[in-house]
C-alpha cells in the first residue's frame, strides 16, 4: 500500500481541514501527502504519526502494515 492510501484510509471520514489543522500543515498540504505529490518532512512525520497513534515505522515503511 502507497503511504497516500495509508494516510487516507488513517483519516477515513475526517474533515481534512480538521485534520490537517491538528497536525499543523495546510489543508492543500495534507492533501499532497495523500496524493502521494510531496513527503512530509521528518517532524511533520512524527506529527502525523502521533495524531494517528502509530509508529512513523508503521506508517511510512512497513508495506505489510495494517492499521485499520
Amino acid at each position: 500500500m502507497d503511504i497516500g492510501k495509508r494516510l487516507k484510509d488513517l483519516r477515513g471520514s475526517r474533515n481534512r481541514d480538521k485534520v490537517a489543522a491538528d497536525i499543523g500543515v495546510s489543508s492543500s498540504a495534507l492533501g499532497m501527502y495523500e496524493s502521494n505529490k510531496r513527503v512530509p518532512r521528518d517532524d511533520i512525520k512524527r506529527r502525523i504519526a502521533d495524531y494517528y497513534g502509530v509508529t512513523i515505522q508503521q506508517l511510512f515503511f512497513d508495506e505489510e502494515c495494517h492499521l485499520m
